[in-house]
Parts: C-alpha cells; sequence; structure tokens
C-alpha cells in the first residue's frame, strides 16, 4: 500500500523578494524554494504520496510580508500555515495563520522569555482560541520550558526538530519526560543535523507513539544532511506508520483526515 505523508514542517522562501537575515552566513540556502520543489522530492519515491505538509513562518524581517505572501499561495499542497508573532495577551494573529511560532533560539530572544507572564497568558488565548503553539527552542533551556508549559497544559503545543536535544544528559531527559507527562504536547522528528536514533528512541518512550510526527524540515535539512537521507531514516526507524507520518500532524494541526 502506499505510504501516505503530511509533511509536518516545511518552509518555503525567496531571497529576492524577502529579507531572511539568518540567511546571511548560509550561501547553500540562499536561493528561492517553493512547495512544487519538495513535491517533487517526494515524487522521486513512487511508493509515497504526499498529501502536502504545514508550512512554519521563516524568521524574515518583514513578518507582514510573509502573511501577504502565504494569503497569496493557493498551494493545496500547503494544508496549515504557523505564522510568527510576538505571544502576548494583545499579539498579533494574522488571519491566515492555523498556528503560531515565536523563534525562541534565536540570539536576540531573551532566556527566560517563555516564562513570562505575558507570554504565558498568550498561550492561554491561543489555547482558547484552538490555535496550536510551535516550540523551537535552545536546546540549554529545555528545564525552563518544561516548567512554563506545565502552567498552561490546556494548550496545545508542537515541539519543533526533538527539541533542540543537546544530547541525552539527565537534565534534558527529565525535561523532556516532565513535558511528555502533559496531554497537549507534540514532538517533531526533525532538524538540520543528521537526527540522532537514540534520541528519538527516547522520545518515543517519553511521549509514546501518537504524539510523534514526521517533518522534514526542507529545506533547512539540506544544510546538514539531506532530504532523501532524513527520509530514509525516518523509514528505518518507523516503518511506515501511518500515525507517525500522517495521522499525529491531521491531529496536532487539525487537518481533515484523508479518506482512503
Amino acid at each position: 500500500m502506499t505510504l501516505q505523508v503530511i509533511d509536518a514542517h516545511l518552509h518555503i522562501w525567496d531571497p529576492a523578494v524577502q529579507d531572511l537575515p539568518w540567511l546571511a552566513g548560509l550561501p547553500a540556502l540562499r536561493s528561492r524554494y517553493t512547495i512544487d520543489d519538495l513535491a517533487a522530492h517526494y515524487a522521486a519515491r513512487h511508493d509515497v504520496e504526499f498529501l502536502g505538509g504545514v508550512y512554519v513562518e521563516v524568521d524574515a524581517a518583514d513578518p507582514l510580508l510573509e502573511d501577504r505572501l502565504l494569503y497569496e499561495n493557493k498551494s493545496p499542497l500547503i494544508l496549515k500555515r504557523v505564522m510568527r508573532t510576538r505571544v502576548s495577551p494583545y499579539m498579533r494573529l494574522p488571519v491566515i495563520a492555523d498556528g503560531i511560532r515565536e523563534p525562541l533560539h534565536v540570539a536576540s530572544e531573551p532566556r527566560g522569555r517563555v516564562g513570562e507572564e505575558g507570554f504565558l497568558e498568550g498561550l492561554r488565548i491561543l489555547a482558547d482560541l484552538g490555535l496550536p503553539f510551535d516550540l523551537c527552542n535552545r536546546g540549554d533551556e529545555l528545564p525552563d520550558m518544561a516548567r512554563a508549559l506545565a502552567k498552561v497544559p490546556e494548550e496545545t503545543v508542537v515541539i519543533d526538530h526533538l527539541g533542540n536535544m543537546p544530547g541525552l544528559d539527565e537534565a534534558s531527559k527529565q525535561s523532556m519526560r516532565a513535558l511528555g507527562e502533559l496531554p497537549n504536547v507534540y514532538v517533531k522528528v526533525s532538524g538540520d543535523d543528521p537526527v540522532d536514533p537514540h534520541i528519538v528512541e527516547f522520545i518515543r518512550e517519553a511521549f509514546g507513539p501518537g504524539r510523534l510526527m514526521y517533518a522534514s524540515n526542507w529545506p533547512v535539512v539540506e544544510l546538514n544532511s539531506s532530504f532523501d537521507a532524513h527520509f530514509t531514516l525516518m523509514r528505518a526507524l518507523f516503518g511506515d506508520d501511518e500515525d507517525f507520518f500522517m495521522r499525529n500532524a491531521c491531529r496536532a494541526y487539525g487537518i481533515d483526515m484523508p479518506q482512503r
């Protein structure tokens, strides 16, 4: 049977149109990437049906321009849109947003930001609106994330890139176990470095199979690995598990379940 895939974390951009300051030191990624480019990677695998994926904000200098570009992009392969805002009780919520991300992993973000009361109140508002929050954090701040998110267990949180775990040190494991105990927290098995199978196995035990989801992180995955290597590893670790490759993303982001 053909494996149906929903990619829970993808980016598209055009440096000729958008200013992405973080690409300044990454010439390998200073190209135009479209959803059709990604679809071609999946099409090369004849036993896979790419249903589409979740667009995640690209830390652009002008998020309002990003809002417009995503509004104008009518590709049916963009199933949901996670847009950027600064989380607070009075945050700007793009009308096209199906979820929100505030990059917490960048140098400009103050440490401890996730524990600020305004941030937590913003998460409560997102929960009331039914909008998930994508968490992209510094790996060494996982203890802060666990303490803060325990105060807002009602919010659906999707942890990007395996929480950027620096390794299987005791502090990281303890924090991820605490996050795994929260009822509405999911984890994307993705990243721009090759994924460590030992970390994946630990995360699977901590969260259970119903809250892990496949994500390519394309095209950033091409920096230190490749789309093909990552996808091949995911199938080696998860087989053709429909929950991992499709259904868990549907549950987390409210995507209509495809019918066979």
